[in-house]
């Protein structure tokens, strides 16, 4: 034994041998709680993975799209989930108080610039945007949903086809600037243009004063009949903005002037989706969620973000597991297997599982609280699959610890987050039709102990 430890007083070294032991050992997470136990007690530890789940697809109400840092835009045709569009409204706020356009100011142009920073599906397929003036203010402080809509004015500011260039990049007067969309807001009407450069001096005093003269913008996508991809604009970098080009009319030979309007993150702002009530959707995804079949989730059960769909879970006979004994719960996991093997639709990089009560009232499972490692939901792009950990849950219900009764539901976005996703999966069902699929269906792998 190394001399420093032999010289500690005893209860330091077992201390300092625990530390040790602890840091050198690194668990598999799908192999935690049986070492936990006495040796003793292993004898009456049993393991099973035929408890019954039930497993169903069902409408997601909405999600939550205020103050994203990115804006999903465009419309898709999934040939599963069916067409998907999303649009966006937001305020715009002025680069500087005080602004000044002088006495004269000729409006050229204004130009919208919408910064790309990913994207979903096909970028070659054409697709078409149209623009127009808010009417109703919008508040920094108030939570949007994917599913709300704020009134407009009827003018139609803009009315453009466009082929996303999500990796080219853009000449403006010359000059190179990362890939963007410009969406010209002057083609049809200069009223926008001419409202700003015109407006009163109060009007352009302060911010405050300019979100109450000129509410904002709805970017909207008009729906594709094939493919299209859906776009991720940039928020957070500040470098998405709409620009006006004037010039100074008592002195034309003057160089052209510009000024930016800003998008950024001080902007209120929140997305709208629309999936088309799933009417271009595959039969077998029609007859989870539309016509309410619970058996064929048996088959595959299917997840989407953006307010799409989620999966509700049962455990229908766990309350009586245990049959007049008393178990305690080492492991529970609940397996969750890819369908697709070949696809261009990446599939979620997590997944969320939530509770929720009769009255709509969401909380997260008690699991949740020891970090995802733990609880799981992380893709594993090896396997092709994801697992939670529910050990704790299924204790408390075995326990009749709850007070309230609730489902579980697996959702691709957070429905308490304001990070939204375009992703969507198919997941293996509780007893797939394809044999090949049996040994992946989904599961509940549990490790427990009979205490008497």
């Amino acid at each position: 034994m190394n001399y420093f430890l032999t010289k500690l007083p005893a209860t330091r070294l077992i201390g300092i041998l625990i530390i040790l032991a602890l840091f050198s050992c690194k668990k598999d997470p799908y192999e935690l709680g049986i070492d936990l136990l006495p040796p003793s007690d292993t004898l009456n530890v049993r393991t099973t993975d035929t408890c019954t789940v039930e497993a169903f697809s069902v409408l997601q109400d909405s999600t939550r799209t205020d103050e994203t840092s990115t804006f999903i835009f465009g419309s898709m045709m999934d040939p599963v989930f069916g067409v998907t569009t999303s649009s966006f409204y937001s305020q715009m706020l002025l680069e500087s108080e005080e602004t000044n356009f002088g006495t004269n100011p000729v409006l050229d142009s204004v130009v919208l610039m919408l910064f790309y920073t990913g994207y979903t599906g096909d970028t070659l397929t054409r697709q078409n945007v149209k623009v127009y003036e808010i009417s109703q203010s919008l508040s920094y402080d108030s939570l949007y949903y994917s599913n709300q809509h704020v009134s407009v004015y009827p003018t139609l500011l803009a009315d453009q086809d466009f082929t996303p260039r999500v990796r080219d990049s853009v000449l403006v007067y010359g000059v190179k600037s990362a890939p963007h969309l410009r969406i010209n807001l002057n083609k049809l009407t200069n009223y926008l243009g001419n409202k700003i450069l015109y407006a009163p001096a109060e009007a352009l005093a302060s911010n405050i004063a300019f979100l109450k003269f000129m509410k904002g913008l709805y970017v909207t996508a008009s729906p594709v009949n094939n493919k299209g991809a859906l776009l991720n604009f940039s928020i957070s970098s500040g470098i998405s903005r709409m620009v006006l080009y004037f010039h100074d009319g008592d002195d034309p030979e003057k160089d052209s002037l510009s000024y930016n309007i800003i998008l950024n993150d001080y902007c209120a702002r929140f997305t709208h989706f629309d999936h088309n009530g799933y009417l271009n959707a595959s039969q077998d995804l029609k007859r989870q969620i539309l016509n309410h079949d619970s058996a064929q989730g048996a088959n595959q059960v299917f997840l989407q973000g953006m307010g799409g769909v989620k999966v509700k879970l049962k455990f229908p006979f766990m309350k009586n597991f245990s049959k007049g004994k008393i178990i305690a719960m080492n492991d529970a996991i609940l397996e969750l297997q890819n369908f697709e093997s070949d696809t261009i639709y990446p599939p979620p990089a997590s997944l969320t599982m939530v509770r929720q009560d009769s009255i709509g009232r969401i909380g997260f499972l008690v699991d949740q609280n020891e970090g995802s490692a733990y609880f799981g939901g992380t893709y594993n792009e090896t396997t092709r699959s994801y697992f939670f950990r529910i050990t704790q849950h299924l204790q408390k219900v075995l326990m009749n610890g709850y007070t309230e009764s609730f489902d579980l539901y697996l959702l691709v976005n957070n429905p308490l987050g304001v990070v939204v996703s375009p992703n969507r999966i198919i997941l293996n069902g509780t007893s797939p039709l394809n044999p090949a699929n049996l040994s992946n269906r989904m599961k509940l792998k549990l490790t427990y102990t009979v205490l008497n």
